[in-house]
């Protein structure tokens, strides 16, 4: 591991400080950045308008004239958190926006039965529900054959997504024939964030609705929906698909926090956060990352993404406290599953690794593995690798179902699309992004498909960035090992683009011992004052002097608060 200090501009910190951020934020955001004191501003005048996002226009029109009309509108969602807020935004922002109840509902594929996305099996169940207008959120980009035959049977098809578009061996871009297409990473898209994921995408298709309406007469500026409500599903979406925290998505979620924040929150997510055991009034990004959107991601993983839909959708609270309940029992199967499998996988590495270096690029397969939960698997042992890793299970359709995730420097599906070109008809289905990807091969192809991906990964890959590099903050100063300062840095935004901050000290080892079996429980002294510290799922001793790279918490204890080192990593000497 190379721990390694971000650079902190001196003028752009005082010039923070000047404008009234805290001493410790200023230091973090000038290293992240951030230039201005103005960028830090989160009010919803800030948000990007939802004119820069090419098709939003369009898919309002399409929309008021079909809930005028009365036609029916079918979601058809994603199995993940991200696809779950988006529908959950869609059916209620539609509901606000003038669609009544029997206009609305929503189709979710079966992980294991349908795959991903909107095929030509889930357009037919859509046709069932006697749907006149079918929209996709969080995907939809590469549906060609299904749109057609959407078409085909009579129904227009708004594409709400975020994903990559098809593009041919010749370089075209191939879109599908959709009536409108919302998402900025289409080719002619000017909107300044491309980061934004499939619940954002659906938010401000909204608000473009919204102002149609207005424009209508539908209402005016004083009487509006508060399309701002639906903020919390929007924060919880973008941190839960590990969505790039740009300006603008970094605004999203600190609004939808703030509302969480103040209780004004969805029956749904107020019900996931008691049964999470999180306080709503402390929310954090780490709270969506770390607890509510796995729960709801379990649903999809294990059940089916329905109940998830429904707790977030539901204005009943007594029912989003029982789906929030039935959630959290999911979630605990999926982590006792994810645990045996990631241990038969550790436990196959060795073999992969006979002298300890493991390949440019892993791919695993056991029968035994549970589709839900590869992609899980696949980041742990990419954590601790630093290889791009790819787990395939056995799906109910008799081929193998494959998630991958990446480290910097080796675009994922760019390495698919090369395998692709490399072994024709190899790859039955994929796509993905840069840091995760999945696809759909035949239990044959197995070994050809592993050799390929490790041919790519050694010729794109070299030793600098096989190394895992972990960016740090420097040394944090004595004076902010309060509990005011931890709770200032909680109350932050961070995410990816915008990552929480690691910092880095030497430190002597003063005790070690073993708690819950997998974790190390540390006594250290830094900068001269003992610190209680913890470093998750590691179980080998530290050397007795280490450089460690940690983040800081509040471990309370009958009342009592006290900051704490959770250890990240560490350099010997």
């Amino acid at each position: 591991m190379q721990l390694i200090e971000r650079d902190v501009p001196p003028r752009v910190v005082w010039a923070l400080e000047q404008a009234g951020v805290h001493p410790l934020l200023a230091r973090l955001f000038a290293a992240r950045g951030v230039r201005q004191a103005d960028e830090l501003d989160d009010s919803p005048a800030r948000l990007l308008p939802p004119d820069a996002l090419l098709g939003t226009r369009e898919a309002a029109v399409l929309l008021a004239d079909a809930i005028a009309a009365g036609e029916r509108i079918c979601i058809v969602a994603d199995y993940d958190c991200d696809g779950a807020t988006a529908c959950a935004t869609a059916l209620r922002g539609l509901r606000m926006l003038g669609a009544r109840p029997e206009q609305l509902g929503y189709v979710v594929p079966d992980r294991a039965l349908h795959g991903y996305g909107l095929t030509p099996p889930i357009v037919e169940m859509v046709k069932a529900r006697r749907a006149d207008v079918l929209v996709t959120v969080d995907n939809g980009m590469a549906s060609h054959e299904a749109v057609d035959l959407a078409h085909t049977l009579g129904m227009k098809v708004l594409i709400t997504d975020h994903h990559l578009p098809v593009i041919e061996p010749n370089g075209r871009v191939n879109l599908p024939a959709a009536d409108v297409i919302v998402n900025p990473n289409q080719p002619a898209c000017g909107f300044p964030s491309k980061a934004l994921v499939g619940v954002g995408v659906m938010f401000y298709v909204l608000l473009a609705l919204r102002a149609e309406l207005r424009q209508r007469g539908a209402f005016d500026a004083a009487a509006q929906p508060r399309i701002d409500t639906l903020l919390d599903l929007v924060a919880l979406g973008t941190i839960a698909d590990v969505g790039r925290l740009d300006d603008n998505n970094r605004r999203l979620v600190a609004l939808g926090l703030k509302r969480i924040r103040a209780g004004r929150m969805q029956p749904g997510m107020a019900a996931l956060f008691a049964a999470a055991g999180r306080d709503p009034t402390r929310a954090s990004s780490q709270d969506f990352g770390f607890s509510i959107g796995p729960r709801v991601n379990a649903a999809g993983r294990l059940a089916e993404m329905g109940l998830g839909i429904e707790c977030l959708s539901t204005d009943d609270p007594a029912r989003a406290e029982v789906l929030a309940r039935q959630l959290d029992v999911i979630n605990r199967e999926r982590r006792d599953l994810e645990g045996g499998m990631r241990e038969q996988a550790e436990f196959m590495l060795e073999s992969l690794m006979p002298e300890g270096d493991p390949p440019a690029a892993l791919a695993l397969f056991d029968p035994a593995f549970h589709e839900g939960v590869v992609g899980i698997v696949a980041s742990r042992l990419k954590d601790r690798l630093h290889r791009p890793t790819f787990v395939f299970a056995m799906g109910q359709d008799g081929w193998l179902k494959g998630s991958g995730r990446s480290i910097p420097g080796f675009h994922l599906r760019d390495a698919l699309d090369l395998v692709a070109k490399r072994h024709p008809g190899l790859l039955k289905r994929f796509g993905g992004h840069a840091m995760a990807a999945g696809c759909t091969i035949a239990e044959s192809d197995f070994i050809t498909f592993k050799t390929a991906m490790a041919q790519i990964a050694e010729a794109g890959l070299d030793a600098g960035l096989l190394q895992r590099q972990l960016s740090t903050d420097g040394p944090l100063d004595a004076q902010w090992f309060t509990p005011e300062a931890v709770q200032a840095l909680d109350a932050t935004v961070w995410g990816p683009g915008f990552d929480a901050p690691v910092f880095c000290d030497q430190a002597e080892v003063l005790n070690q011992r073993l708690v819950g079996e997998r974790h190390l429980k540390l006594s250290l002294r830094v900068q001269g004052q003992v610190r209680d510290g913890i470093w998750f799922g590691r179980t080998a001793p530290l050397p007795a002097k280490a450089r460690l790279a940690y983040r800081v918490s509040l471990d309370e204890f009958q009342g009592r608060q006290r900051v704490q080192l959770v250890v990240e990593g560490a350099v010997e000497g």
